[in-house]
């Protein structure tokens, strides 16, 4: 895929946000943005990229033109990124705002669609979509909200979790979750940023809901170990997070990313996503 030379700017170069950049930054794109500590600061300006700390307070000055990315998760006010420069949005070429399928709330394994309403369960939720409110704000209508179920990818995989002893077969009948391979995401923004006309709201996720456990053991089995037991759900340890994630039971459609965007994830299920990492990682230890 190829890009037109231009300038991305990030509140919260992590995770998703680099996977982007190392999509764009070959095609002649200059990335820039903000990091919470000066030791990632450093490190990222030796790779190339113009990084910046910011806490979260005090004014941030954004260039003119660029495309904004914000991938900071929000407060009780909202947005921190939406609050310092907010003000400053008139001046991008787009907004783009990743929040969280969580805001549809419990639909009891029903579909999620990017018109379905909105109804969070949890103040984490309700704090994402006063987020969104504030970027449609600040943007004049004019931003993207991309959604997105768990996120899994190198460093953040079942294969971690059986490695250090930490995955369960967590069992709660007729529970599913949705997902999306981290390249995928960035695929999609990277479609997004090629498209600063389009506006609303896109889901990036892979074409297959699926329980948990079926995920783990899959996982599992690629490593050629035994899975661990099933737990029902009652007598799980979880985490309060990973509780507030069984609480809620749906499938998240990707129709309009596809047909608006031209987008498809290369990894439509888990299973592919999976093989890819594991592959992945034998290349790199060999």
């Amino acid at each position: 895929m190829t890009f037109p030379q231009s300038l991305l700017f990030v509140f919260g170069l992590g995770y998703s946000a680099l996977q982007l950049s190392g999509r764009l930054r070959p095609a002649g794109w200059k990335v820039a943005g903000t990091v919470r500590t000066a030791a990632k600061a450093a490190y990222l300006k030796a790779l190339g990229i113009d990084a910046s700390v910011w806490t979260g307070e005090g004014p941030v000055d954004v260039p003119a033109g660029a495309h904004w990315l914000i991938t900071l998760p929000p407060g009780r006010q909202g947005c921190p990124a939406a609050l310092a420069a907010g003000r400053q949005a008139g001046n991008a070429r787009s907004v783009t705002y990743l929040s969280t399928t969580g805001v549809y709330g419990d639909l009891k394994g029903g579909w999620a669609f990017e018109w379905s309403p909105v109804a969070p369960s949890s103040p984490r939720a309700a704090a994402r979509v006063l987020a969104e409110t504030q970027w449609r704000d600040a943007s004049q209508g004019r931003a993207r909200l991309v959604r997105l179920p768990g996120i899994y990818g190198p460093g953040r995989s079942p294969f971690d979790r059986l490695r250090d002893g930490t995955a369960q077969c967590v069992i709660k009948p007729g529970q599913v979750f949705s997902r999306v391979h981290v390249d995928d995401i960035a695929s999609g923004l990277g479609a997004l940023v090629q498209r600063p006309e389009a506006t609303g709201v896109f889901h990036l996720c892979d074409d297959l809901s699926a329980p948990p456990q079926d995920v783990t053991t899959f996982a599992a089995q690629l490593l050629g170990m035994a899975p661990p037991p099933d737990i029902a759900f009652g007598h799980a340890q979880l985490s309060d997070m990973a509780a507030s994630f069984y609480a809620e039971c749906k499938r998240v459609a990707n129709a309009r990313a596809k047909a608006a965007l031209g987008w498809r994830p290369a990894y439509p299920t888990y299973r592919e996503g999976l093989r890819a990492i594991l592959t992945a990682q034998s290349t790199a230890s060999s």
